[in-house]
């Protein structure tokens, strides 16, 4: 498990409000959210960065983004949403434990780019 908050929050060391868990991932709102909807889909397997999945990891990856469809339609933006991966530093990574943020709640062009 990762010692980063993700894997703090995973391990159930630090609380949070998970709106989704199964065997492979977790989702959480942003502590920090940057529009209506700002969620984390944040895998139970600790991969740094995208840059360091490997073949091993692409079930894992194309279960998050069913993850991501799954929650879009229940949170009311499955007609219009951003997933957003950073990766790396230069990348605007701030937690090195890979997590997809689902971003929603506005029309594109508005209030975010």
């Amino acid at each position: 498990m990762s010692d980063t908050i993700f894997g703090k929050i995973i391990s159930g060391e630090i609380p949070a409000d998970k709106i989704y868990e199964d065997e492979h991932c977790i989702a959480i709102n942003d502590v920090n959210p940057q529009a209506p909807v700002h969620v984390l889909v944040i895998p139970k397997r600790a991969i740094p960065k995208l840059s360091e999945a490997t073949g091993d990891d692409q079930a894992l990856l194309g279960h998050l983004l069913l993850v991501v469809k799954k929650l879009a339609a229940q949170l009311g933006v499955a007609e219009g949403f951003r997933v957003i991966i950073n990766n790396g530093k230069g990348g605007g990574q701030t937690v090195f434990h890979l997590h997809l943020h689902i971003i929603g709640g506005f029309k594109m062009g508005e209030g975010m780019v």
